[in-house]
């Protein structure tokens, strides 16, 4: 397709009717025609234009071309777009910081008291051998180093440019010709690598802790350990948002005391055994749970469990 504009070419609007093209086709053939001295260059793009616009189909092809530029074929679409998206994709998949995402069990005492916690986990080391590069490489033949391809789907009027991972190299632009002897071509190594975290006070199930630079060694660079919680529940105690909840069990005998223990995780607390004792709703120790921008409550579930005597 011309780069030209047709419309420009033949002077009319593109909201133009068919017998404006026509008039202003024939206007312009009469007075650019070569036998009549007009330029033979000139003449050829005005009925190169009128062909396409002076034809319902072709237009209305020419229309969707000129509101999309990506779209139809004839213009080098595949080339147009790996040159105005190559860098772009290849500076993301080069500054793309990675995540190791790993799961910990973290009690529910942890958690209120905010412990320090030691996280035992696999990455990808770098192998010292090669560098990481994984031995000897060669721009990938497929994506010519790009990382990726771009496919054309659809025809006609509904075309559309897709741009896909290269299959041959794995989006890396580049394929191993000389694998390195001591990681095979991976690049990596397995370790086993240990680190302390200290946990915030309060932290819930499913929330995470970003350690930067400890994950795995990928395309130059080690990325980040992303560690999710699973909160686990410990001695009776369990955590809703910013509550503690403990769950005691009462014997008959207990219930006969005036009061009963609860090991808190600051310290033992006695409470009173209430007048009407309700097992249906929870005993509530003002500002006894998690110390946070909200200040919790401890909540105290009642069970009565004992052996019955059978005759």
């Amino acid at each position: 397709m011309n780069n030209e504009n047709y419309y420009q070419i033949l002077g009319v609007e593109e909201t133009a009717t068919q017998d404006q093209i026509k008039k202003s086709y024939r206007k312009l053939a009469k007075d650019n025609h070569p036998d009549v001295g007009g330029d033979e260059e000139k003449f050829k793009k005005i009925a190169e234009a009128y062909d396409t616009l002076g034809d319902e189909n072709k237009r209305n092809e020419y229309n969707h071309r000129l509101k999309n530029p990506f779209a139809g074929g004839g213009m080098g679409n595949e080339d147009l777009f790996a040159h105005m998206f190559n860098q772009t994709f290849a500076n993301r998949r080069q500054n793309k910081v990675h995540d190791l995402i790993i799961d910990t069990e973290l009690t529910v005492i942890e958690s209120y008291l905010g412990s320090e916690k030691e996280i035992i986990y696999k990455r990808k080391l770098k192998c010292d051998p090669c560098d990481g590069n994984g031995g000897d490489k060669s721009v990938c033949p497929v994506c010519s180093g790009n990382g990726f391809v771009v496919r054309q789907m659809g025809s006609g009027m509904f075309v559309q440019m897709v741009q896909a991972s290269c299959h041959n190299c794995h989006g890396s632009g580049k394929i191993t010709t000389n694998p390195c002897y001591s990681c095979h071509g991976s690049g990596t190594k397995d370790e086993l690598k240990t680190v302390k975290v200290q946990l915030p006070k309060g932290i819930d199930e499913g929330q995470f802790i970003r350690l930067q630079g400890i994950g795995d060694f990928r395309n130059g660079n080690y990325g980040n350990l992303v560690v999710r919680i699973k909160m686990v529940s410990v001695d009776n105690f369990e955590k809703y948002g910013p509550h503690l909840v403990y769950n005691a069990y009462f014997t008959l005998e207990d219930l006969n005391k005036d009061s009963f223990d609860i090991p808190h995780p600051d310290g033992s607390l006695k409470l009173k055994f209430p007048k009407t004792f309700d097992t249906t709703k929870p005993l509530r120790v003002k500002s006894k749970g998690f110390k946070g921008e909200v200040i919790g409550d401890l909540l105290v579930n009642q069970h009565v469990r004992f052996e019955r005597e059978l005759e």
